[in-house]
C-alpha cells in the first residue's frame, strides 16, 4: 500500500506527463512525448519514495537535454 508522499509525487509527475504527452504530440516531437508517456507510467512500478522523485525529476529534464 502506498503512503500519501507516493501518492501525491505520483499524481504531480502524472500531472507533468500529460502536459508532455500533449505537447509532444501536438508537435510532433519524440523525446516529449515519450518523456510524457514515461512520466504517466513508471509511479505505478517504482515503491520508494526516494526512487520515485529521481526518475520523476530526470524525466522532466530528459526533453530540456536531448532534442531530436
Amino acid at each position: 500500500m502506498a503512503d500519501t508522499s507516493q501518492l501525491m509525487w505520483g499524481v504531480l509527475f502524472g500531472g507533468i506527463g500529460l502536459g508532455f504527452f500533449l505537447y509532444g504530440k501536438k508537435q510532433k516531437a519524440v523525446v516529449p512525448l515519450v518523456a510524457g508517456i514515461a512520466l504517466m507510467a513508471f509511479p505505478y512500478v517504482v515503491t520508494n519514495t526516494y526512487a520515485l522523485v529521481g526518475i520523476g525529476v530526470a524525466l522532466i529534464m530528459l526533453p530540456f537535454f536531448v532534442r531530436l
